[in-house]
């Protein structure tokens, strides 16, 4: 079985200067990955989350520092014969969030796709591909709760489910 922690929207260190608590309980648990759907801010998130964890990341729409030139617009990975694709979600067509998310991924064969940049919280499956915001450890915005994701794989195929806290 492997598991997975799903953050997006980070904003450090204007949203805070370090991880949350309840992420670096998840981190310290042990996860096989990291994925980040941009707006990281720094490099200094990247490099706080690579020590726990090999890390798959996308740039986002804040990202200003040198280090963002690395990072692409859009990135497929496969976990355990999953495959995932991941995009912040602010680019390409599409009414909201999650329809330009799907609009950016949906000629790729992938099994889900991982999105940010509205800080809201989404599960929802579309033409059989599973869409999934964590949210924000960070920065809630107008949500109630602050959230990231955790996915896990195993022989049966993957689950994906979002955390709160306060």
């Amino acid at each position: 079985m492997k598991k997975v922690l799903i953050l997006s929207d980070t904003h450090m260190p204007k949203k805070g200067s370090a991880l949350p608590d309840p992420v670096l309980s998840i981190l310290k648990d042990g996860v096989d990955y990291i994925i980040h759907a941009g707006d990281w801010t720094e490099r200094a998130v990247y490099d706080e989350l690579v020590r726990w964890a090999p890390v798959h990341g996308v740039k986002g729409n804040i990202e200003t520092d040198n280090w963002a030139i690395e990072l692409p617009e859009k990135k497929i990975v496969e976990i355990e014969k999953i495959k995932v694709a991941i995009v912040h979600g602010h680019l390409g067509k599409g009414k909201s969030t999650p329809d330009r998310a799907f609009r950016a991924c949906c000629e790729d064969e992938v099994d889900l796709i991982v999105f940010g940049h509205s800080h809201m919280p989404y599960k929802e499956k579309r033409n059989g591909v599973l869409l999934f915001n964590p949210g924000s450890p960070t920065d809630k915005r107008r949500e109630k709760q602050f959230s990231y994701g955790i996915l896990t794989i195993d022989s049966s195929g993957f689950e994906i489910n979002h955390s709160y806290f306060s």
